[in-house]
């Protein structure tokens, strides 16, 4: 229900909300789920206080004939004025111990279910275990990663995401991952960042493999923009703060990501600069287009003074001077750094000093712009496939190459 309730109320969701006329459809789906859910809640609550009438009106009742059994005897000059004060007070301290035990066992059956919730999640084991005498992330890093026959199958699926890949990433250079939909590039980050660990092989950085070392210590060393980057619904500065903790209040700092990242010039003409809200969740909240917000997220990626930079289609919502810009400013951006991205456009990817092509999770092609395109395989054919949409070539299909004859 509260899903439903985002749904119709996020600026986020409103466009396709009245495109698609789902207005009333999520409101249906609300009515019937809080039909069901009333229904059942109102079900417990009746149970409940009749058996809590039913409780109350016992004890009642016993303390009913308590008190007339006393009066009784009172009456009957079998009890003093003192016994008489002193039996009542003691039968209504037995009814309030009664009234107390009862609602003991109320409050314990409610916490027993939500204690249940907790001892489960306490009892599930972390999918990325900590290594029991961690090993020292070097500093500085040099960022070299190696992937050795790395597999790796996401729990519960079927298929492998990656399978035996294999590659070297030597420091400072800039690697680009490519391939088609769901070929495993973004798993390949995932990994990186190790919130997953191998199913097979192992992946280290610089030479240690990265299941020895403290994740969190790990983590502190990359800078990320994942696709699916979050926009936080606060201030411009700490929307990019937030990427370094320990810098989420140096100025200096923000403005200096901000303007690698080329969201300075954005920010400048918000009413109130980088403390300007970004966001419709709140009020005097600025909302942005998508392009606005990738350029936000980048300089979150680049708060950090990491040696390994990993950027997920970095370029999609930006336009194409944008593009142009950014690329031009990466390598001095990634001077110094190991930088991996991922990207489907070949104009950018033609820019890295190496690229990698996957398919079905495997490595099967990987050199220069220039070495792929001269070994005329699945490289070669998409940059065609991509540059005839300028050009006006028309480009005839062929068939998919088979992976075992692969010249990777």
């Amino acid at each position: 229900m509260t899903y439903l309730v985002t749904l119709l109320t996020t600026d986020s969701f409103a466009k396709e909300v009245k495109l698609f006329g789902l207005g009333d459809y999520f409101i249906r789906r609300y009515q019937l789920i809080a039909h069901v859910f009333y229904g059942s809640q109102q079900r417990q609550v009746v149970a409940r206080y009749l058996t809590g009438f039913g409780l109350g009106n016992l004890s009642t009742i016993a303390t009913s004939i308590t008190y007339l059994f006393v009066a009784l005897q009172a009456v009957a000059g079998r009890l003093t004025l003192g016994d008489l004060t002193l039996y009542t007070t003691a039968a209504q301290s037995v009814q309030n111990s009664i009234q107390g035990i009862l609602g003991g066992f109320t409050g314990m059956f409610e916490h027993n279910l939500y204690l249940n919730n907790l001892y489960e999640l306490m009892e599930k084991r972390s999918a990325i275990p900590m290594p029991a005498q961690p090993v020292p992330v070097p500093q500085p890093l040099r960022g070299e990663i190696r992937f050795e026959d790395v597999s790796f199958t996401y729990p519960g699926a079927s298929a492998s995401a990656l399978s035996e890949l294999s590659f070297t990433a030597t420091p400072g250079e800039t690697l680009a991952i490519v391939g088609r939909n769901g070929a495993g590039k973004t798993t390949l980050f995932k990994l990186i960042c190790r919130l997953y660990d191998p199913t097979e092989g192992r992946i280290l950085i610089d030479g240690v493999d990265i299941r020895d070392y403290d994740p969190a210590e790990l983590r502190a060393q990359i800078g990320g923009m994942f696709q699916d980057y979050v926009t936080y619904q606060a201030t411009a500065a700490e929307n990019i703060g937030l990427g370094s903790l320990q810098a989420i209040t140096d100025r200096k700092a923000i403005v200096n990501a901000g303007r690698r990242a080329g969201a300075d010039e954005l920010i400048s003409t918000l009413p109130d600069g980088y403390d300007t809200a970004l966001g419709k969740w709140f009020d005097a909240g600025v909302n942005l287009s998508g392009g606005e917000w990738q350029k936000v997220a980048l300089a979150r990626a680049f708060m950090r003074d990491a040696r390994i930079l990993l950027l997920d289609e970095p370029t999609s919502a930006l336009d194409a001077q944008a593009e142009y810009d950014l690329f031009e400013r990466l390598k001095s951006l990634t001077r110094g750094r190991t930088a991996v991205y991922i990207s489907h456009r070949f104009s950018t990817v033609r820019r890295a000093d190496r690229i990698l092509f996957l398919e079905h999770g495997r490595l099967v092609e990987q050199g220069t712009h220039q070495q792929l395109m001269r070994l005329d395989g699945r490289y070669a054919r998409l940059f065609r496939l991509q540059a005839a949409a300028y050009t006006g070539e028309e480009v005839v299909p062929e068939e998919v190459i088979d992976l075992d004859a692969s010249t990777a």
